[in-house]
């Protein structure tokens, strides 16, 4: 820390306190989160404190190849951040105490030895808001702002921490891509609530407000021309209001139910997958480093596939307006069409491939990921191919304008029970309530379709409208993301620019959830779904309303209040209206 501290008061780090000595004690703060995940991969081994060499390591337990791949891994971690952070600044100090000080030549010999002794490196221009590397499937799309038009470049000795002679990395080695961390502090006003169930949404007790945090980390690395590995490392705290159920359109996209399901709050891999391309064409863009891509150049006609752990929602229903809850609309139905029911475990997550055709005025992609074992679960049968979900989307371009159309289908297949077969049960066993579990078996289906459009309007596209439409069959459970069959939703981001805020955002959207009439009637009688379950129901379309301001606090701070506003929570019109209270806090870091 002594030697990278006062990179990080130059930075203005210090005074947020990320990397404070209190951040160091308590555990907090990103240090705090690459230290939770150290010993979480590391817990088993003896030499953790001791940095000893991996052999040493692996030996240790070889009897244990788990506890073995852990240990390996978690020296592998160490060495590469370890080195990554402090390498440069150490040979960059060793440099400076073995050069004359360049302050002491003139202005014309220090710009010489500069210019002979280092290669620009291009950075984000300031029309280009921090946080929104172009194609990014992590962070978004990138927006800008019309009266800012210059490019700024810094040269290695400029940059804290970087020595001008040093040599250039191979490009295998991984690059530190970015790092985050999201705060959601939300509250919900006592409601209407003559009623409720086990998965009603509450706001008694400790129900009626909650903290959640998200950390990650995120590497890349270029194996070979065309061809990259991502691995992403996140961790979540929290349980969500209510403990994440009651609602369709959930208020916190962050909780992807992790709390209903008692996951530990130790680090985990979100993504680990490589990537592949093939260029078609001559013709390149430029992309900025951020999670999940590398910088440099890429083709705009290729040919792409990515195989590993992803997530469906990087490549399928994306929307520059309402698609990252980190910066965006938080509540679920303007995150993702909710009617969709993609592949994914309960923190959004599944294995799989996806291969896309990417042409100037289009898009073709096609999916397919494992479905998890159990609803809303966190495990996944490798052995099993009868419980996948397949995905296809054709995105177009017609115009000049910016305008985007997506087109979605899909198709779930695995052991989903039938809503009408669990009433039926129920019937005929004499039982008071249906119980969905008791029907699930091999070759329950789930298809439907999605509309999804985004229309910039001014400010080179930092303001304009979004929406999406979609449908499924209904017929049998839901299983992944939430309890919809059907839904509509509208909504708009408008640019700060035009109150001298440029990297400011407002956003207004309004939503409606339905459910398929099996779903409703299975509700009605008692059934307890995925999400949802007031013991009884009086059906009523469920309705949403966000609006957020993210406030842009230097380069690398964004704090967000939020409200949302909820009838018929769970459907049921004898229930709410809900009104939840939100304030976000996201601090990130992105490589220059």
């Amino acid at each position: 820390m002594g030697v990278l501290r006062p990179f990080f008061v130059q930075k203005g780090l210090l005074d947020r306190k990320l990397f404070s000595r209190e951040d160091e004690v308590e555990g907090d703060g990103m240090l705090g989160f690459l230290k939770d995940i150290f010993t979480f991969i590391c817990r088993d081994c003896s030499h953790f404190r001791g940095y000893h060499p991996v052999a040493d390591c692996v030996r240790e337990n070889s009897a244990n190849a788990v506890a073995a791949a852990k240990k390996t891994l978690c020296c592998i971690l160490m060495v590469f951040l370890v080195s990554i952070t402090m390498g440069p600044a150490l040979a960059r100090a060793a440099d400076d105490a073995a050069q004359p000080d360049v302050s002491q030549q003139s202005a014309g010999t220090a710009a010489q030895a500069t210019a002979s002794n280092s290669q620009t490196l291009a950075i984000a221009a300031p029309n280009e808001i921090p946080g929104w590397p172009e194609n990014s499937s992590v962070w978004g799309t990138p927006e800008t702002v019309e009266n800012s038009k210059t490019t700024n470049t810094i040269t290695p000795t400029q940059i804290p921490g970087c020595c001008a002679n040093s040599a250039p990395l191979p490009s295998w080695v991984p690059h530190l891509l970015g790092a985050q961390a999201n705060y959601v502090l939300q509250g919900a006003l006592p409601f209407h609530s003559p009623y409720s169930g086990p998965n009603s949404f509450s706001d008694v007790g400790g129900n009626r407000e909650d903290l959640t945090q998200v950390y990650g980390v995120y590497l890349g690395s270029q194996l070979a021309p065309g061809l990259q590995l991502y691995i992403d490392s996140e961790m979540f705290k929290g349980d969500g209001l209510s403990k994440g159920t009651g609602l369709a359109g959930y208020v916190n996209g962050d909780v992807l139910r992790a709390g209903s399901n008692g996951l530990p709050n130790d680090p985990y891999i979100a993504r680990f997958y490589l990537r592949y391309y093939y260029a078609l064409g001559t013709e390149t863009h430029k992309v900025a480093a951020g999670p999940d891509q590398l910088p440099g150049e890429e083709p705009i006609r290729r040919w792409e596939m990515k195989f590993g752990k992803l997530a469906a929602v990087d490549d399928f229903d994306l929307n520059r307006y309402a698609n990252q809850n980190r910066w965006q609309f938080m509540n679920y139905d303007f995150l993702y069409n909710t009617s969709w029911d993609y592949a994914a475990d309960t923190r959004g997550y599944s294995y799989g491939v996806v291969e896309a055709l990417y042409e100037p005025s289009w898009r073709t992609v096609l999916g397919i990921y494992l479905e998890p074992n159990t609803q809303n679960g966190a495990n996944f049968n490798f052995n099993n191919m009868n419980a996948l979900g397949y995905n296809y989307e054709i995105d177009i371009s017609p115009d000049s304008y910016g305008t985007v159309i997506r087109l979605l289908s899909f198709y779930n297949t695995g052991n989903m029970g039938n809503y009408d077969a669990a009433l039926a049960l129920a019937q005929q066993t004499g039982a008071s309530i249906p119980n969905i579990l008791a029907v699930e078996k091999p070759g329950g289906y789930e298809y439907g379709f999605g509309l999804n459009f985004e229309q910039p309007l001014a400010d080179d596209g930092a303001t304009g409208i979004f929406g999406r439409l979609g449908w499924n069959n209904g017929s049998d459970e839901n299983w992944s993301y939430t309890e919809c069959d059907e839904n509509a939703d509208i909504g708009a981001q408008i640019c700060g620019v035009h109150w001298d805020r440029p990297l400011d955002r407002v956003g207004v959207a309004f939503g409606v959830d339905g459910l398929s009439g099996p779903h409703e009637r299975y509700l009605a009688a008692g059934g307890i779904g995925m999400l949802l379950g007031d013991g009884k129901l009086s059906y009523g379309l469920e309705k949403a309303m966000e609006t957020y301001y993210r406030y842009q606090a230097g380069r690398f701070v964004q704090v967000s209040p939020d409200f949302q506003l909820i009838q018929n929570p769970g459907y049921n019109k004898a229930r709410g209206p809900v009104e939840v209270f939100g304030l976000r806090v996201r601090v990130y870091w992105l490589p220059l």
